[in-house]
């Protein structure tokens, strides 16, 4: 039995949605930019892209634009606003258990100039909205919060936080990455005070390397790639018709169901925390049930290192991760369990399940059953 259970990496893709970008590259495979009809075709799908995304976040059309994916949104909402508005001040505010698109691009921002403050948060990795507020300052240009953490599944009250800031002041610039958020929950970022929205296809059962970021069309920022003059000069490039088609067909699928799916999710994510629970020695990290993501699951296992029982599980065909998989490759110490206060010798123990619209009770049943029989037999092989 096969059981993906790594969803927060990346997705499976909806088999309409693999149809489609196939058609594309093999049919309609025009430039949009070009002016016969075969460009015609191909600009269609990238109209239609933006009227869909543009109403499902309640935002114009113009205010979508096309990327590679969370990892260029998010470095084009940070450098692109940084370089624009640093006649105003040079001050950033972002958390400590931002993902590592946002983390490492505030360190170049600081070899830049820029003064970044890295906001704590609480033992289940929720921002304080005090901690924010004390954090503002007259010099402030932007403030960057993710809405779901992408290890631990937590909620950031990004409402709350928007509504602070504009109060405080309205030219400061509000960016939320939400590639772990969206898909799961419903996000309109003019109530919210979002001004800059970064979201990826592949973690909502849409192609790699597809993504977009909604700017508010009233604030300043510079672009960071240049050539043809694509998407209005702000992102040059010719655009990924086939990315974009298949990202907006599983956008249009995954909130068609969204309410009865994530529901679903929640069921299995409360069956399995309350399930696992029962193994001695097993900490669930954050909060769960309603107030955390649907779909993610942070366990630390005292006295198993986590690569271990990755590998235990893989041998039975389930997969899981041992933390963002952006970092996964490098040997480090994640930055949001140390955040959060997960004690030292379970930073090294602690294992990342996250479900989506595919996963199943059976597949559950089937993780937990060998994590009742793997953990306790690799303690007994762990050295004291």
């Amino acid at each position: 039995m096969e059981v993906y259970l790594d969803n927060s990496a990346t997705t499976k893709c909806f088999d309409e949605v693999a149809h489609l970008v196939s058609k594309i590259m093999t049919q309609d495979y025009g430039n949009p930019s070009s002016m016969h009809n075969k460009g015609v075709e191909s600009e269609h799908y990238l109209r239609h892209a933006r009227e869909v995304i543009a109403k499902n976040l309640k935002v114009n059309e113009k205010e979508i634009l096309f990327t590679s994916g969370g990892t260029e949104s998010d470095n084009l909402a940070l450098i692109g606003t940084a370089f624009a508005n640093c006649r105003a001040g040079r001050h950033l505010i972002t958390t400590q258990i931002e993902h590592p698109a946002i983390l490492q691009t505030m360190q170049y921002l600081e070899k830049q100039g820029f003064e970044v403050t890295y906001l704590p948060v609480d033992e289940n990795g929720c921002v304080r909205p005090e901690d924010l507020e004390k954090a503002l300052r007259k010099d402030t240009i932007l403030v960057s919060v993710m809405h779901t953490n992408n290890e631990i599944g937590s909620l950031q009250p990004i409402a709350e936080i928007g509504d602070l800031i504009k109060k405080f002041d309205k030219s400061i610039v509000f960016h939320v990455d939400a590639v772990q958020g969206y898909g799961k929950f419903r996000i309109f970022p003019k109530r919210m005070n979002i001004d800059l929205l970064s979201v990826s296809a592949h973690k909502i059962h849409g192609p790699k390397g597809i993504g977009f970021l909604y700017i508010n069309e009233k604030i300043k920022i510079h672009p960071i790639i240049f050539g043809g003059g694509q998407q209005k000069g702000m992102r040059s490039g010719t655009e990924n018709v086939p990315g974009i088609a298949g990202m907006t067909l599983a956008i249009e699928k995954v909130y068609d169901t969204l309410d009865e799916d994530i529901e679903r999710i929640y069921q299995l994510k409360d069956y399995f925390v309350k399930s696992v629970a029962q193994i001695p020695d097993v900490k669930v990290n954050g909060l769960t049930g309603r107030a955390s993501a649907p779909h993610v699951v942070s366990l630390s296992v005292r006295g198993v290192r986590s690569e271990v029982l990755l590998h235990a599980l893989e041998e039975k065909g389930i997969y899981v991760s041992a933390g963002s998989a952006c970092a996964s490759n490098k040997p480090s110490v994640s930055a949001t369990l140390k955040a959060i206060g997960v004690d030292k010798d379970l930073l090294d123990s602690t294992i990342r399940f996250s479900f989506s619209t595919f996963t199943t009770k059976e597949e559950i049943d089937y993780t937990l059953q060998n994590l009742y029989d793997i953990i306790p037999m690799l303690r007994k092989y762990t050295r004291h």
